[in-house]
Order: C-alpha cells, then structure tokens, then sequence
C-alpha cells in the first residue's frame, strides 16, 4: 500500500527525523509498503465538481491508498481540510477528520467524557472573569490548575496554591484575551500520570510519567521521565472508553491515579512514540500500521459521536 504519514515536520528536511513519524514510516516499510512523509501544511486543494484532489509541491498527488494524520492543536483546522479531502477521495484515513476536530476541542472533548460518565478531575471553562470565586469554588477550590485551552506538551499551564493566587492567573490568563480550563489539582498523583496508548480497541504499551522534583507537570517535554507500568482492569477499560467515546481508533490516554479512581485528564488523537516505544520496549508503530492493513480496504464506519 502507499500510506501517506501526514507530519507537519516533514516540511523541514532537517526535521524528517522526527521520532514518530519516522518511525511509522520504518514500520511501513518493514511491512511491504510505500511510505510518504508529506507535511500536511505544503499540501493544498484543487476542487471541481466530482474530481477533489490534493497537491503537493507543485503536483498532484498519485494514489494514496491509506493516510496517518500527526495534527497538532495548532494547525487542526487546515490540516483537518486536508484530512477531508482525502477522505472525499475515498482515502482511508486512520483518524477520521470530524474525530479529529472533536478531540481537538478540549472543552468538547471534556463535555463527551463527562456524558459517558468518564471520570475526569473537577473542571470548569470560561471566556470571561464574570465570577472568579464561584469558578474556583467549582473545582473545589485551591490548590488548582489553571491552563489555556490551546494548551500543549505543559505550556500555559499553572498551579496556584491559593485562592488569591488563582485569582492573579486567571486575571492573568483573562488579559490575552485566550478562553482557561480551572481543573482540580489531584495531589495524590505526586506529580505523576499514565499515557496509555489505546490501537484498535485495545491498550498496546503504558508508562507512568513523572515530573521533576517539585514539578507538577508529567510531561516528558518539560523534563519528565516514563517508565512502564501495568494497568489494572479497570484502568484499561477507562482508556479504551475514553477512545471509542471521541470516535478515535489510535490515542494516546492520559490517566492521573486518584483516591476515587483513575481520571482521563485529556485523549491525545496524534500520540508520539518516542517516550511509550522506549518506556515499554514495545513494537508500537507496527501496531499501528497493522491495524491500517487490516482497515484500509473496508467500508468506513459510521461515525456514532454525533459531533
């Protein structure tokens, strides 16, 4: 098969070295098929009645017979166009482009988990400071997180210890004019949480990450460091929820353990590799790829989200 593996990197011949696209497309290969590192931000749209079509560097693109979106929050909305293209081209995509939108949207991904009666941490969004104590007071209170929504890899992101703390960070936040997400600060997690990577309904490789020394934050682009752990039952069923409830077939699952139980703090629809494939010792780019063998020739399924 041809699989184009859409990367925003790609773009930059000093950056085709970017883990997890290189690494999808070794698996790729590995397999018998022809991969593409195409970036999603060079490709553009040709359009007349019945013949959609996608360019790239002057030329339109041969047949593709499978395409692996890597969006970022940053670029959705061209790269979901592009997405939908391809699919008007009966193109299968392994995340289909209203998932990704849907997952995208933090503030509808959260609503969606919330109705399937998903834990999540305490969480309340607002565009606007009408009442910063009752908003504080709604994830009950300090010590608590305040993000961007548009947040990414731990950036603009805040805890506040105090009640007038998060009062300066959302005043803060509320002068750039940018939409915050108040979350309840699980201190029993000590700085840690659980990227599950679910593929095709099942949960192939976990770690547990861990912030420096008095850092809250997990993530592994802020210093963190992962090392394998072993879900439990009802931790996997969780992930595995979480991605089918956003329509997702590959996603990367972030858990917090809480004295409730686990929590999904957010759904990854674009999860890199590096971190997860050194964590487990785990194989999780063929995966990936096989669940695209096994799904590229079949009939799309319907998306039953609704949104």
């Amino acid at each position: 098969m041809q699989i184009a593996i859409l990367s925003k990197g790609s773009s930059n011949p000093k950056k085709r070295r970017l883990y997890t696209a290189r690494r999808l497309a070794e698996a790729a290969q590995e397999r018998g098929h022809t991969p593409k590192l195409l970036s999603h931000t060079r490709c553009y749209m040709g359009m007349k009645q019945g013949i959609p079509n996608v360019h790239y560097r002057g030329r339109e693109l041969p047949r593709i017979d499978a395409i692996i979106p890597r969006l970022g929050p940053s670029d959705i909305n061209y790269g979901s166009a592009i997405v939908r293209q391809f699919e008007m081209r009966d193109v299968y995509s392994l995340t289909r482009s209203i998932a990704l939108v849907r997952s995208r949207d933090k503030l509808r991904s959260l609503q969606l988990l919330s109705r399937a009666e998903i834990d999540i941490p305490k969480t309340a969004i607002a565009n606007q400071a009408t009442d910063i104590n009752d908003l504080v007071e709604l994830v009950g209170g300090p010590p608590l997180i305040v993000k961007l929504v548009e947040s990414t890899h731990g950036q603009g992101v805040v805890i506040a210890e105090t009640k007038k703390a998060a009062k300066s960070v959302i005043q803060a936040f509320y002068s750039i004019n940018q939409p915050i997400l108040v979350q309840e600060f699980i201190e029993e997690a000590g700085g840690a949480d659980i990227r599950a990577v679910v593929v095709g309904g099942r949960v192939v490789g976990a770690m547990e990450r861990q912030g420096l020394h008095e850092e809250f934050r997990s993530n592994i682009h802020q210093g963190g460091s992962g090392s394998k752990v072993k879900l439990d039952r009802e931790e996997r069923r969780i992930a595995i929820k979480a991605t089918k409830q956003l329509g997702l077939d590959v996603a990367g699952v972030d858990l917090v353990r809480s004295e409730r139980g686990p929590l999904v703090i957010e759904v990854n629809p674009s999860p890199g590799l590096e971190g997860i494939e050194t964590a487990t010792g785990r194989d999780i780019a063929s995966k990936i790829i096989h669940y695209v063998e096994i799904n590229a020739g079949r009939k799309p399924k319907k998306d039953k989200v609704g949104a």
